[in-house]
């Protein structure tokens, strides 16, 4: 459901606890949620407000993975992906979970976009293979044309099987445990191991063409 409100002062992003109801009680992060989903933008300022910290850790923790002297910052894609879930064309969230993980992918398409125009910019230069460990273990700085091919990557996986790209958004760049994304995506934790195993096996096939092609997942 669309949710177009004035859209908030740039550079700032909600922050403190949110206002309790009429019981006194504050409400859920899900019950805010489930209401925001309904147009009610106070509701998602307010959700947003609660998990504040941990969308900065997951900006943190993105960031990590980018090259030293990015032009964002912690603050500045929390924002960006704020603005963006804020938008009203974003999902249901089902819960805390849920939401960190579609935040994590929002941020990332920020950092994706950042990077597709900073590649843009540059002439000649074709995305060489990136290392699936690189990629997905160890928060080594990518550059663009890496982070861009990984990004090509899982949105081919995303056509094949939307669900084990859905779990390497949660697992990976959402910082999800395995059973918090079994619980966002409302599937069995045994599913969730098995399509974290696929994905990754069929994300190092990708990411290394010379190996062979990397078929179905």
């Amino acid at each position: 459901m669309n949710r177009a409100t004035p859209e908030p002062t740039t550079g700032s992003t909600p922050a403190g606890p949110p206002a309790t109801g009429p019981s006194g009680a504050r409400p859920s992060v899900t019950a805010l949620l489930g209401r925001a989903a309904g147009g009610d933008r106070a509701a998602f300022d307010r959700a947003v407000a609660l998990v504040y910290d941990e969308l900065r850790g997951l900006a943190h923790a993105q960031l990590r993975r980018e090259r030293p002297g990015h032009t964002l910052d912690t603050g500045a894609l929390v924002h960006e992906a704020y603005l963006r879930l804020g938008d009203g064309r974003g999902p249901a969230w089902e819960g805390r979970g849920h939401f960190l993980a579609v935040a994590a992918a929002a941020m990332r398409r920020v950092l994706v976009d950042h990077a597709r125009r900073a590649h843009a910019a540059k002439r000649g230069g074709a995305a060489r293979p990136l290392p699936l460990d690189e990629a997905l273990a160890r928060p080594a700085a990518l550059p663009d044309d890496r982070l861009l091919a990984l990004d090509e990557a899982l949105a081919r996986l995303a056509t094949l099987d939307p669900r084990q790209a859905q779990v390497v958004e949660c697992r990976h760049f959402g910082g999800l445990t395995e059973e918090e994304t079994a619980q966002a995506l409302g599937v069995g934790l045994r599913t969730v191991k098995r399509d974290w195993a696929k994905a990754r096996a069929w994300l190092y096939r990708a990411l290394h063409p010379a190996d062979g092609p990397a078929g179905a997942p």
